[in-house]
């Protein structure tokens, strides 16, 4: 098994690695040939490049957005599985924050090219990366309350 959290953290690095480390060398590799093939259609790499240069009119311009949007789930579902498969997650609901997040970041990328955020555009990195928050506390709120609810059955 080992830690749950080691292997979450590769994860996060590059979808797959988390897989690779718990022996599930089939569904790690799956998940890398998924990160390399998403990265590639959508031109992420260079969207990540441009953002971090500033430039989002141009990341907008290069973002092939029919791709980027398979992004989330896999990174969010590679993560949690990885988790999951360490011996993380044990607890009912600790999927929710995972699955809120791949939501929330899916809307956070199709609202992207004309979200602002006092006036200011974030683009196809950015927005995204700031979608995570809401994302980990609505799903931490929906686990608290469902958990709650259990509780009191």
């Amino acid at each position: 098994m080992g830690n749950p959290i080691e292997k979450l953290l590769w994860s996060i690095a590059l979808p797959g690695f988390g897989q690779l480390l718990n022996r599930k060398y089939v569904k790690g590799l799956l998940f890398v040939f998924l990160e390399f093939l998403i990265n590639g259609q959508s031109h992420f790499n260079q969207v990540i490049f441009l953002s971090f240069h500033g430039d989002i009119s141009h990341a907008i311009l290069q973002t092939n957005y029919h791709w980027l949007l398979f992004y989330p789930c896999l990174y969010f579902f590679a993560m949690w599985d990885a988790w999951k498969d360490a011996g993380g997650g044990r607890g009912r609901y600790s999927f929710l924050p995972f699955v809120s997040c791949a939501y929330m970041v899916t809307v956070g990328t199709i609202y992207s090219p004309r979200f602002t955020l006092f006036g200011l555009l974030l683009g196809p990195i950015w927005l995204p990366i700031l979608s995570v928050i809401p994302g980990v506390l609505i799903g931490l709120a929906i686990k608290w309350g469902m958990d709650k609810a259990a509780r009191q059955l």
